[in-house]
């Protein structure tokens, strides 16, 4: 096909990527291919994500000694900042982290900033990293609904550390259980800790505290919202054995801290030996089936021409006041079984 402003130049179309090509690229640790697979497989294209669903079929299980860390925390705690500092510490101890930063999707446009990356200048550049800003979309829970196979994709290309970092939305974020092994709170200094560390939800799901900040003048402050917490988690139970949440002070800023957090990590990781890690993976792929189980029915009833348009006429009349919510419901109920009996 040739240009219209110059027309000697030909706009070549772009071949159809194959899963033995995909397959290849990830043994080879070439994270351009890993990029690839990733795009496909958020595409709401059916036939690219068959082509990534394909791979991920023909990947077999995971590979043993991967670890997959969830980090979430309010919006401005410094989520960003900390991995950038903690993803440079991993790679001085020969590690290859990965991370998938989960941008928020606005409601009215559906579209993502996704500039986790230029808050990630070095280690989005580093050869033994990698950094991937994904969309939301219209997930709750922070994650997005394809990261838990994002997670398989970058452990096939070599990655040992996979770092979620969700949107932060706040104490209802609690999907990051869903997807890591171990679950990193980023706490700011001063920012109503007295009431924060009472509320339950993601202060439930932490398994390591981290006080992020704790330099300058947020130094005292640090101090003693570690205090603080220190005393909060423990009225808290944790569901693995033997393991009681640890509060620790970082600043990222002046890479202190960060040696703590990584030999906590491993001192949790090396109580789901022998069986924990397994269960709690298992359990995970369940939760994670229904979830997607759930998005894919509603594709299905909502998906014939007719049951779309009722449904955003009955919208429309909702919100215009013309009828309430309850007998739009009744009539899109009547309608959806009308049509199951057919």
């Amino acid at each position: 096909m040739s240009s219209p402003l110059n027309p000697s130049y030909n706009v070549k179309k772009r071949q159809q990527l194959h899963p033995d090509h995909i397959l290849r690229g990830l043994a080879d640790h070439d994270r351009f291919v890993l990029s690839e697979a990733i795009t496909l497989l958020e595409s709401s294209d059916p036939q690219k994500r068959h082509i990534a669903e394909t791979v991920l079929s023909l990947l077999g299980p995971p590979p043993a000694g991967t670890v997959r860390v969830g980090i979430t925390g309010s919006p401005g705690v410094g989520k960003s900042t900390f991995i950038e500092a903690f993803g440079n510490h991993l790679i001085q101890m020969g590690h290859r982290p990965a991370v998938l930063a989960i941008d928020p999707s606005s409601i009215v446009s559906g579209g993502s900033i996704l500039g986790d990356k230029t808050r990630m200048p070095s280690l989005s550049v580093h050869p033994s990293a990698y950094v991937r800003p994904s969309p939301s979309g219209q997930e709750l829970g922070g994650t997005t609904l394809c990261t838990s196979e994002t997670i398989r994709l970058c452990e096939a290309t070599g990655y040992d550390y996979i770092i979620v970092e969700t949107v932060g939305v706040g104490q209802s974020e609690t999907d990051i259980q869903n997807i890591a092994d171990v679950c990193l709170l980023l706490l700011q200094p001063g920012a109503g800790d007295e009431i924060q560390g009472l509320k339950r939800g993601i202060m439930e799901a932490a398994d390591i505290l981290v006080i992020n900040k704790a330099d300058t003048s947020l130094l005292q402050l640090a101090a003693k919202a570690r205090s603080f917490y220190e005393s909060v988690v423990r009225l808290f139970h944790h569901d693995v054995p033997g393991w009681t949440c640890p509060v620790i002070t970082v600043s990222s800023l002046e890479n202190k801290g960060l040696d703590t957090v990584f030999n906590s990590v491993r001192s949790f990781m090396a109580l789901l030996e022998g069986g924990l890690l397994e269960e709690r993976r298992r359990s995970q792929e369940q939760k994670w089936f229904e979830k997607k189980t759930l998005r894919l029915l509603e594709q299905v009833v909502l998906g014939p021409d007719m049951l779309q348009r009722l449904y955003k006429s009955l919208a429309v009349e909702v919100g215009s006041g013309k009828k309430s919510a309850g007998s739009a419901l009744q009539e899109l109920n009547g309608a959806l079984l009308n049509s199951f009996r057919k």
